[in-house]
């Protein structure tokens, strides 16, 4: 790694959700020694952070986004000591330890609600939003909740309404009152104490809401009969600009440790890039490289943009042109939010999405599974987990949330044979699994390894400068460089042929193709002014 960036620049964030990763105990449910055991293959894949998804004490309406005490473990995942061991053997392997901060809301079990909703005297009572009724007693504006209705509980105790933008269970804290601020970032003082290396932070967009609690806009593309939970544009209940001061503050937070500690953003995913640009606050150092917000504020729009090379490569060229001088750019294809890469584009395309994501400049982020190719797993109506998997509001989240695929026994060794790990095994286990896909260098799991290992030793793809090329329609073409050294990416998002004529360039060493099938072995000498790429094939050229 080049020593002028600091780690998390250049490095390959992995997500996992641990209720899914790995069962050690029995109980169907994945934990923290279980994360412990696949540390070794998560260092053989070449990963450097991983980010763990909440493990903090939670009644589990929302599986651990619903948090009743941010400073202890949930029983489920293991104790205190079991995440102490975790994080000193993820740091003997070089790996560092981001965990899953949820700011915006507590659980209704939480001792802070508790206390505040006792009475509207009580201490904490504005530590969370209440409003009172409308005269016809009805909620206070027309904001809705994400997992459907209003996002507005009556609480029959004091006659005022609380403000919850997921589950009536999960009440909104209230960011604008300063002693909630103090108290959060303590929680996070707490695990930063501890020798964690960063926090990804959960829904930044939505801690600061409209002071006035004006009604939503109608939103637009809002058409009868479609989730009344979009009925509305969400210009009020979230986004606010001032939410940018609040999250600087947080950031002088970790500037406090050593270790250069990392804080991840999760801002909305319809968010402008403008706005994402300005979640990294202003230049803080004397050459300008680096801001005073937020680190890494997640880019969702490889998601959610149509999958051709024509909008990907408009994206990626204007996300580079709005990015701030000091912003380090960021690319995420999967979460535990969204359905998997491999049903949203098919398993040929994830292959050549794979190679976008570990070859554009800037800090990628792969989601547990993604590596060898796992897909969505339709779970029957009586075994959704989701509070949000209702089939009302749209995609159920379990789908992406199914057990790791670790071998072709039953249940996928990610439990004992004998248990019902808490969601269902995909039926395609016995083929797409960690121990298959090692024994073939062509595999889904072989192109990822080899992606992430060309990734860690060339250092103009994790620390090189972007150079788009013009191409023809349906591919993306694009330098990664640094001094004289130029690597050329050629990426095919159709299911043709396709000739690439590159005069500009005589030869080039071919180091991977995604089909990886001995039709192009590594550093194989290829002739670019014709050059053809096969049916969703994307290849690295060293020049």
């Amino acid at each position: 790694m080049t020593t002028q960036h600091r780690w998390w620049q250049t490095a390959v964030i992995y997500q996992i959700y641990p209720r899914s990763f790995m069962d050690s105990n029995g109980d169907g449910v994945g934990d923290l020694p279980g994360i412990t055991s696949k540390l070794d293959y998560l260092s053989e894949l070449g990963v450097d952070a991983l980010w763990i998804s909440p493990i903090f004490r939670s009644p589990m309406v929302d599986h651990g986004y619903d948090v009743s005490d941010y400073t202890a473990i949930e029983p489920v995942f293991g104790t205190l000591d079991d995440f102490d061991t975790l994080l000193a053997e993820a740091h003997a392997r070089d790996i560092k330890i981001l965990l899953d901060f949820v700011p915006n809301h507590t659980s209704d079990q939480h001792a802070w609600f508790i206390e505040s909703r006792a009475s509207k005297e009580s201490p904490k009572r504005d530590w969370y939003i209440w409003r009172d009724p409308k005269p016809d007693g009805s909620p206070p504006n027309n904001w809705m909740s994400y997992f459907g209705g209003s996002a507005w509980t009556l609480d029959d105790t004091t006659g005022q309404y609380y403000l919850h933008n997921f589950a009536s269970a999960q009440p909104d804290l209230n960011w604008r009152n300063p002693e909630v601020e103090t108290a959060m970032h303590n929680q996070l003082r707490f695990w930063l104490d501890r020798g964690v290396d960063g926090f990804r932070v959960d829904v930044i967009d939505r801690i600061i809401k409209d002071s006035q609690f004006r009604d939503n806009p109608p939103h637009p593309n809002w058409k009868k009969g479609d989730d009344l939970s979009w009925a509305v544009k969400r210009v009020y209940s979230e986004q606010r600009p001032e939410v940018v001061a609040y999250m600087r503050r947080m950031r002088a937070v970790f500037d406090d440790y050593d270790g250069d500690r990392v804080i991840v953003g999760e801002p909305a995913y319809d968010a402008t890039l403008e706005k994402l640009a300005m979640y990294y606050g202003d230049p803080v150092d004397a050459d300008g490289t680096m801001g005073d917000g937020i680190h890494l504020p997640f880019n969702f729009n490889l998601i959610e943009l149509d999958w051709n090379a024509e909008a990907v490569k408009a994206h990626v060229d204007a996300y580079e042109v709005a990015l701030p001088s000091h912003g380090t750019p960021n690319y995420v294809l999967g979460n535990h939010d969204v359905a998997r890469v491999a049903s949203r584009v098919g398993v040929e395309q994830a292959r050549v999405a794979t190679m976008l994501l570990l070859t554009l400049r800037g800090v990628p982020t792969v989601y547990y599974g993604d590596e060898i190719g796992m897909t969505n797993v339709d779970i029957p109506q009586h075994l959704i987990q989701d509070p949000q998997g209702s089939g009302t509001n749209g995609f159920i989240r379990d789908k992406a949330r199914t057990p790791m695929q670790w071998d072709d026994l039953p249940n996928a060794g990610f439990c004992d044979e004998d248990v019902t790990p808490w969601l269902p095994v995909s039926e395609d286990a016995g083929a797409v699994n960690v121990v298959t896909e090692q024994e073939f260098e062509s595999s889904f799991l072989g192109v990822y390894q080899r992606l992430i290992r060309l990734r860690r030793e060339i250092p103009a793809l994790h620390a090189g400068q972007y150079v788009p090329l013009t191409s023809d329609e349906g591919i993306f073409l694009y330098l990664r460089t640094m001094g004289e050294e130029k690597y050329l990416i050629a990426l095919n998002f159709t299911g043709d042929v396709r000739t690439l004529y590159l005069d500009d360039f005589d030869s080039g060493y071919i180091l991977l193709s995604t089909i990886m099938d001995g039709y192009r072995k590594p550093d194989f000498l290829a002739r670019l002014s014709v050059l053809d790429l096969r049916r969703h094939e994307g290849i690295i050229v060293r020049l």
